[in-house]
């Protein structure tokens, strides 16, 4: 079985490199590469913001950085680890990812538990073990959620922010994000993001949130990313990145600009990026397989 995936030359991690991408060239088998020569580094404590359009590569950068497709051991290191070899990164929770397929299908990665099923908040957060309680109790303030929900008739937004929860229950080293906040209100969402910047601050962790909502964000993170047609066109320190005078609003301005910019170029050389998608091909290798290597 092969796939076309191809690494350049090995950049070595320094120690202090929560996530290190070196050179990552990926696509699915049989197609053309969607991930050109892309290169990421982003120290312990960062809060990066993934940004691109529809299509982009965003997702399935994302899914690889979550370990979930095979790449070679040095292209994607997360902690100083093989983000697709090392298992125990994904099941001890030092690599965690909340996503498009996660809010799909179980609350929380491992613990089965419906969606959508006739079964109380309170049970759900509750059944989890080894869980520290005052974090517990945190997360459900934070996200203010009522224990005695019932899943089957809540709101898609009360929905999220049990499945939010379910899924930061437990400390994380890398919290990989796609999207998770979409169906929550302003003030849950700006909530959320301050549990994330102290999570930052006070314990070192390193995040990654792709999202298209950008009210808040610019005092939040700490880098950019800019990818298009699977490439980081634009990235770095938010200092260097983003303009240094403006409004509070100069961040959506700016990324609105690199938008139009960059279809403007694809529009005029008739370069389109290739469809994504985020459902793994059968012939895919991907975290699945490795439980029956």
């Amino acid at each position: 079985m092969t796939s076309n995936i191809a690494c350049g030359p090995v950049i070595t991690s320094g120690d202090n490199d929560a996530i290190s991408i070196n050179s990552l060239t990926f696509g699915y088998p049989g197609c053309p590469p969607f991930v050109s020569d892309f290169t990421l580094k982003l120290p312990r404590g960062s809060r990066c913001l993934l940004i691109g359009a529809n299509g982009a590569g965003k997702s399935t950068l994302l899914q690889i950085m979550a370990g979930k497709f095979l790449v070679p051991e040095d292209a994607v290191r997360i902690i100083g680890r093989p983000a697709f070899h090392d298992l125990q990164l994904t099941s001890s929770g030092e690599l965690s990812y909340l996503g498009s397929s996660w809010r799909r299908d179980v609350a929380f990665a491992g613990y089965d538990m419906p969606l959508q099923g006739d079964i109380g908040a309170g049970e759900m957060i509750f059944g989890v073990d080894g869980v520290d309680p005052a974090r517990r109790e945190k997360l459900i303030h934070i996200l203010d959620i009522d224990l005695d929900w019932r899943m089957n008739t809540v709101s898609d937004g009360q929905r999220r922010r049990v499945q939010i929860c379910m899924g930061l229950l437990k400390p994380y080293e890398v919290l990989l994000l796609d999207e998770i906040t979409v169906d929550m209100d302003v003030l849950g969402r700006l909530d959320l993001l301050e549990f994330f910047r102290q999570e930052c601050e006070e314990r070192s962790a390193t995040i990654v949130y792709a999202t298209h909502i950008f009210d808040g964000l610019e005092p939040w993170i700490t880098d950019v990313a800019y990818v298009a047609e699977g490439k980081l066109l634009r990235g770095g320190k938010k200092e260097t990145v983003l303009p240094s005078a403006g409004s509070r609003k100069k961040l959506l301005l700016t990324v609105e600009a690199w938008l139009r910019e960059d279809y403007e170029k694809r529009k005029e050389t008739g370069s389109w990026a290739p469809v994504q998608t985020t459902r793994t091909p059968a012939n895919m290798p991907s975290k699945h397989m490795a439980f029956f290597r």
